[in-house]
């Protein structure tokens, strides 16, 4: 049975971007709960307009408009990767810590890349 409200959640790459969500928050609430660099707050915001890109995106009718908000998803993805790498740099994370993550950030990335070339394919 779909439990889906919106055409959002069925999509591969919204569910994946959740998992990450979910991933990430694991990371806030442990090892970086006491971390002061910016960069916490940063991937906090930047992890979570990678889901909400990708369904304002979707909900959006004109293509140039959905892939607008994908691309910005795409960005922040990689924005979320660089936070990573920074806290690693900072050594307020185990380079180990962060692979899982990547993981998903480049399937994310990968994902939207391709759900953009689909989208314009159509044109």
């Amino acid at each position: 049975m779909d439990t889906s409200f919106f055409d959002h959640e069925r999509l591969d790459v919204y569910r994946i971007s959740i998992g990450f969500n979910a991933w990430a928050g694991t990371l806030l609430d442990g090892p970086l709960e006491k971390c002061s660099l910016d960069t916490r707050k940063h991937l906090d915001q930047a992890s979570s307009s990678i889901t909400l890109n990708i369904a304002e995106g979707n909900g959006r009718r004109g293509s140039r408009d959905r892939c607008k908000f994908l691309d910005i998803s795409r960005g922040s993805a990689l924005e979320c990767a660089a936070c990573l790498d920074v806290l690693v740099a900072r050594r307020a994370l185990a380079p180990e810590v962060v692979n899982e993550g990547k993981a998903l950030l480049r399937r994310i990335a990968e994902m939207i890349c391709k759900l953009i070339e689909r989208i314009l394919a159509r044109r």
